[in-house]
């Protein structure tokens, strides 16, 4: 019979290409979901802090509605082509 690793519920190992697995109930207790850029940084020895990235862009989307007239953007398109 195979043995079976006993470790920490929740506890995770650093691989030799320094990637750890994060539990997928962690995961889900922290609301992030596969595939969510997060940026990580130290909180002092042995403590890592994982956010989402915020993403700028997204603050400004929409802005400008308005600022051009009705055919504002079509005329500007026309110059390049």
């Amino acid at each position: 019979m195979a043995s079976v690793k006993k470790r920490q519920r929740g506890a995770t190992r650093i691989s030799s290409k320094h990637q750890i697995t994060i539990p997928a109930a962690e995961l889900r207790a922290a609301g992030l979901e596969a595939g969510e850029r997060l940026v990580a940084r130290a909180d002092g020895p042995g403590r890592v802090i994982l956010e989402r990235e915020h993403d700028v862009l997204a603050d400004f989307v929409g802005t400008l509605t308005g600022v051009y007239g009705d055919h504002g953007l079509e005329a500007l398109r026309d110059e390049w082509a």
